[in-house]
């Protein structure tokens, strides 16, 4: 096969290959978004699960979630830093938030400049101006007042 004995230059296959490599590109472009813009999920979902048990006054789930345990019942001693009735009276309908109606999810992320161990929640709960913002810690999902 000579040089002048080449095939011709199919442009529809090439056309179909450039449309594969931009469909390509494009889908990697969008994973990697989303994974960014979700970056955040579980821990959100913990607070999510958090605020709708405290939503409807399941506060004894709600601890079981502060302290990632459902069974937190057959071990109380193992949370005497922070037990049920102090979460109670910080939670609770006497608390700084009162009875929980309605929430939602602001944002979440971490604090700048640090790398940390955890994620920062920031809930607006009833509506309020002031934000409730609570600690989420990434390896065990267990919660806390935020420190920021």
């Amino acid at each position: 096969m000579t040089l002048l004995d080449a095939k011709e230059y199919d442009f529809r296959r090439a056309r179909r290959r450039n449309t594969l490599i931009a469909f390509a590109i494009i889908t990697v472009l969008i994973l990697i978004g989303l994974a960014w813009a979700y970056r955040y999920w579980p821990e959100e979902h913990v607070a999510d699960e958090f605020f709708t048990a405290l939503q409807h006054q399941d506060y004894e789930k709600a601890y079981g979630v502060w302290m990632q345990d459902p069974q937190w019942k057959q071990h109380q001693q193992k949370y005497k830093q922070y037990p049920f009735s102090d979460f109670y009276r910080d939670w609770g309908p006497g608390g700084e938030w009162g009875l929980i109606k309605s929430y939602r999810i602001y944002a979440s992320g971490t604090p700048p400049g640090r790398s940390s161990s955890g994620v920062i929640v920031e809930v607006v709960v009833n509506d309020r101006s002031e934000h409730a913002r609570v600690w989420v810690e990434k390896s065990d999902k267990t919660m806390s007042f935020s420190p920021f």
